[in-house]
């Protein structure tokens, strides 16, 4: 790599941390792109449309950025899930890849509190789903969903909401709570990932008792 490419690279991995950060403590509409520059130390405001063009086309980077590793560590687990008939198996293939890759990330960490932020935004929640669905998260879906035949579809879609929504800001807000310096509940993300399974788990595995 030229002397050239590697201080671009180095530029746009800057930008990145710079944009998670002040999305993540912000939100995306109350950050500028010249705030990011700045907070990246680039003397050029127009630093972040050199390298990334939209505001949107930097969101997705960032998705990126970290969708990647926790594809690559769902892929893993559900090689080790096989074909397994438990809820808990496959609600654990939805939280511990991403509980983990923060853990991986050392502190402070940022995507968390980042994704809840898009994820609260009608137009960014669909650019977040579009980045962050792939064939490992669909396939723990379809694992999931096997285990629960005759759950009604309403309720069905309802306890995805509702566990979409429980575990995107239960995430955030440990990562919050670790960043103002409070013990979060748990000494680690394992433990706090023990946890938010078990909740899931308990929520698609609860009575149904509303009329079909």
């Amino acid at each position: 790599m030229s002397l050239k490419a590697a201080r671009s690279a180095g530029t746009r991995e800057a930008i990145l941390t710079a944009a998670e950060r002040l999305f993540a403590e912000h939100g995306v509409s109350a950050v500028s792109n010249r705030q990011i520059s700045e907070a990246a130390g680039q003397g050029n405001n127009a630093a972040v449309g050199y390298h990334f063009g939209a505001k949107t086309e930097l969101i997705r980077a960032v998705v990126r950025r970290h969708a990647e590793p926790i594809d690559a560590l769902r892929q893993r687990m559900l090689a080790r899930t096989g074909a397994s008939r438990e809820v808990r198996d496959w609600v654990a293939c939805l939280v511990r890849p991403g509980a983990q890759h923060l853990a991986e990330l050392g502190g402070p960490t940022w995507y968390a509190r980042f994704a809840a932020q898009l994820m609260t935004d009608p137009v960014l929640r669909e650019l977040m789903i579009d980045e962050a669905f792939g064939p490992s998260l669909a396939h723990t879906l379809d694992g999931l969903n096997r285990c629960l035949p005759d759950l009604p579809p309403p309720v069905r879609l309802q306890r995805g909401d509702m566990a979409r929504h429980l575990m995107v800001h239960a995430l955030a807000e440990r990562e919050r709570a670790l960043a103002d310096g409070a013990t979060a509940g748990h000494a680690d993300w394992g433990t706090y990932a023990d946890g938010l399974v078990d909740a899931l788990s308990g929520l698609w595995l609860a009575p149904v008792t509303i009329a079909p």
